[in-house]
């Protein structure tokens, strides 16, 4: 299985992959490509790679899997302890090329834009680990296709210094390591 290009259609043993990492019985239903095209429409920006294929063809989610508490939410969904940051806009770019720590910061002017902006551009929201952290898919910019981790302490690529690509981040999960180990 190789890394894919969040611009490339997934290889036949990166889907093999997918599928066996979300068994059926806790899969919710696959979109279709036209409804993710529908969505994508929508939202003005193009799903990342292998994500688009999951999501159109395998699974709209999964209670089961990544992350651990509360699994893989479907496209679009937020988990309930979301805060309310504003109106989420997948196509702005994410703001953020590296770790922002923003507790214990000084107060800049801009700050809470800022935070805002981090929760709600350029991503959508894979699933939760404890209410308080978030999984995200950047979606625009430098960082397309990669995950972060979004809390209420900051923002950073996943697992550090650098991010994980959303196939690197569901084997990591499917090796049973932990996230952290």
């Amino acid at each position: 299985m190789t890394t894919t290009s969040p611009d490339q259609r997934p290889d036949e043993a990166t889907l093999e992959f997918l599928h066996s990492a979300f068994e059926p019985e806790w899969r919710e239903p696959a979109l279709g490509h036209e409804a993710v095209s529908a969505w994508e429409s929508e939202n003005g920006v193009v799903l990342p790679e292998p994500y688009r294929t999951l999501v159109a063809e395998i699974a709209n989610g999964s209670s089961l899997g990544p992350p651990e508490d509360g699994g893989l939410l479907s496209l679009g969904w937020l988990p309930p302890g979301w805060p309310d940051q504003g109106a989420r806009n997948p196509a702005a770019p994410f703001p953020l090329q590296e770790t922002w720590a923003w507790e214990g910061e000084p107060l800049a002017e801009g700050h809470y834009e800022r935070v805002g902006d981090v929760y709600n551009h350029g991503s959508v929201v894979l699933g939760t680990d404890d209410e308080l952290s978030y999984w995200v898919l950047v979606v625009t910019g430098p960082q397309r296709g990669k995950v972060w981790l979004v809390s209420d302490v900051g923002a950073y690529p996943y697992p550090m210094p650098e991010a994980l690509g959303f196939l690197e981040w569901v084997q990591r999960w499917r090796a049973g390591g932990g996230w952290w180990d």
